[in-house]
């Protein structure tokens, strides 16, 4: 990564990507609770929250995606 572009690239999927582990375990704490019967109906507010989550990765990668390999090229 000698130039702008390189460096940019690198640091931006490595932030992605640590968000991207971050969800992961959000989620495998998830699965965990829900085999241990922690979630109902009223109670809920872990798995909703893991969903957005999910959702805000989802759009900061399009963002990427746009930024650095339609921008880029």
């Amino acid at each position: 990564a000698d130039g702008v572009y390189g460096s940019t690239f690198f640091v931006a999927t490595g932030f992605h990507g640590l968000h991207v582990i971050m969800g992961s375990t959000f989620l495998a704490v998830c699965l965990i609770r829900q085999i241990l019967h922690h979630f109902t109906s009223q109670h809920h507010f872990g798995f909703e929250a893991a969903a957005w989550y999910w959702h805000f990765v989802d759009v900061v990668w399009l963002f990427l995606y746009i930024s650095i390999y339609w921008w880029g090229s």
